[in-house]
């Protein structure tokens, strides 16, 4: 068990709370594929809503960083549906991610820090430890908006024709901005939020606090 918490660091509850931030993702992009960008956000809204009663049922009080983001998809979910435009579903990335940049930077200011509050119970670090997370989780929510949006407007009216080494996976001639926007996402913004985080978990281990018992 030892072992294997070196090279996965993250409990049951973060794991739940990652895989609710994947797993409509996922569905979203396997969907939108064989069906169509209306079906893709139908799942998108379906898989959130079921991730966040997942989370309830398992961990017997609502994560608060989950529901809000997952309340915040089904809304643009929502929007995307009603006006056939899924702009909504894409900027709703961005401007998520900046806000909660935004949170994060103010509370650096005011010595308030939402990891502690959040997790200071379950987890015991110094306030250097604190702040130093806070900082780093507020550049990296920063960066990852302006590359969602970089990513959004760039390719927003792009037609890009699909490779053939790709034609048994995406099951379509012709590749739009939505799809590459949406393969960002999945093949780079995802993997990389696991590994920075994972490299913040390890980061950590120098301000934790010993447990007292």
């Amino acid at each position: 068990m030892k072992s294997a918490r070196s090279w996965y660091p993250f409990t049951p509850e973060q794991t739940l709370n990652i895989a609710s931030e994947i797993g409509p993702l996922v569905t979203m992009f396997v969907v939108n594929f064989v069906w169509g960008v209306e079906a893709g956000v139908w799942s998108l809204v379906a898989t959130t809503l079921l991730a966040l009663v997942a989370s309830l049922v398992v961990l017997k009080r609502p994560p608060i960083m989950p529901f809000i983001a997952g309340a915040v998809t089904i809304a643009f979910g929502a929007l995307t549906l009603y006006t056939g435009d899924a702009m909504w579903v894409q900027i709703k990335v961005t401007i998520f991610n900046a806000l909660v940049a935004a949170l994060f930077f103010v509370g650096l200011m005011q010595r308030k820090y939402f990891f502690e509050f959040v997790f200071g119970k379950t987890f015991h670090y110094t306030e250097e430890g604190w702040r130093i997370l806070t900082r780093n989780a507020a550049i990296f929510f920063l960066v990852t908006a302006v590359a969602n949006e970089a990513v959004r407007l760039g390719f927003q009216s792009a037609e890009i024709p699909c490779p053939q080494s790709w034609a048994w996976l995406m099951r379509k001639p012709i590749l739009t901005g939505l799809d590459i926007w949406m393969m960002f996402k999945l093949f780079v913004v995802m993997p990389l939020t696991t590994l920075y985080f994972v490299w913040q978990v390890h980061l950590l281990q120098r301000y934790r606090i010993p447990d007292r018992r």
